[in-house]
């Protein structure tokens, strides 16, 4: 028998007046897994968080978080759970050493205590102890959070876009801190708007406006794009998204990159065959140094495809 779901959501919806936040959300979380939920501002990530963590009420359908209900068992579960909001929320007058104090104490532990819980960021925040929070950078501000929400040793951890607004190093060292908790089996529920990120997770959610758009791993879901996807270029690349998008059989066109990622709205038409008459209209509009090839999906090609998907049906309802 398969071990119940750490998180297990049930049509959720959550409104706020006329903005439908959640729009009938469903998915479970298994133990243990790094899950991500991937999608732009607005998506509702921040939302669901907020109702998995006890801080909002639904109004409609259900949640349960480590077998316990956010609405009804909510000082149960606060004591079992790690949480990050997006917004550093951390005081910023007191030192790091005084942060950890302090959330320690809330929890009823101590820094020292849980030294072996919290050793790998610690100890990169270590020769900054006696810097004010605010005076961190990006990076060492959310590692500091991270720590935060680690002391009392939770059973579960909520990160709502933890790597927004640092640099790409801090980012990738951020995620290598998530897969070495991944290791020790806790489980870890992530949102982030950055698309590239979905590979680090075992398993994610795309999401837009309120909904999900697919969930499953990484590598099933760029495997679901379903039809070949060119990559155009060219040195104007304004003159070639124009061109591009005058294809007379054209699906779909977009910017990705340095490229322009395309494809063909016809069935059954081998890839090399788009590419060679994507080429021949590219350089009849002028445009000489146009390339096409066949190109890798992305997750980022999956969002845009299922988004225009989801478009179509509320347009058709």
């Amino acid at each position: 028998m398969s071990a119940p779901a750490a998180v297990r959501v049930e049509q959720l919806v959550k409104r706020y007046d006329a903005t439908t936040a959640l729009d009938g959300v469903s998915v479970d979380v298994g133990p243990g897994e790094l899950f991500g939920f991937i999608g732009p501002d607005g998506a509702g990530k921040t939302t669901l968080f907020r109702i998995l963590v006890t801080l909002l009420l639904p109004d409609a359908g259900r949640a349960e978080v480590l077998g316990l209900d956010p609405t009804r068992e909510l000082w149960e579960l606060r004591r079992r759970v790690g949480y990050m909001p997006g917004r550093f929320s951390l005081y910023a007058d007191l030192s790091v050493a005084e942060n950890l104090r302090f959330f320690a104490s809330v929890f009823g532990t101590t820094v020292a205590a849980q030294r072996e819980t919290i050793a790998p960021i610690y100890d990169q925040l270590a020769p900054f102890a006696d810097r004010r929070a605010g005076a961190l950078s990006g990076g060492m501000k959310q590692k500091l959070a991270l720590c935060c929400a680690l002391v009392h040793r939770p059973d579960i951890l909520f990160l709502d876009e933890p790597t927004t607004g640092v640099d790409a190093v801090s980012r990738r060292e951020f995620w290598d801190l998530l897969a070495g908790l991944r290791a020790t089996g806790l489980t870890t529920l992530v949102s982030t708007p950055y698309m590239d990120e979905a590979g680090r997770c075992d398993r994610v959610a795309l999401m837009q406006r309120g909904r999900l758009l697919a969930v499953d791993a990484p590598a099933a879901i760029t495997a679901s794009f379903g039809r070949p996807l060119l990559g155009a270029r060219a040195a104007d690349r304004y003159a070639l998204l124009r061109a591009v998008r005058g294809w007379p059989t054209i699906g779909s066109a977009y910017p990705f990159g340095e490229t322009v990622h395309v494809t063909d709205a016809r069935d059954g038409v081998p890839a090399a065959r788009s590419a060679e008459e994507l080429a021949a209209h590219l350089r009849a509009a002028g445009l000489g140094d146009a390339t096409v090839a066949e190109a890798a999906p992305t997750i980022e090609d999956v969002f845009m495809a299922r988004m225009g998907d989801a478009g179509g049906a509320e347009e058709a309802a």
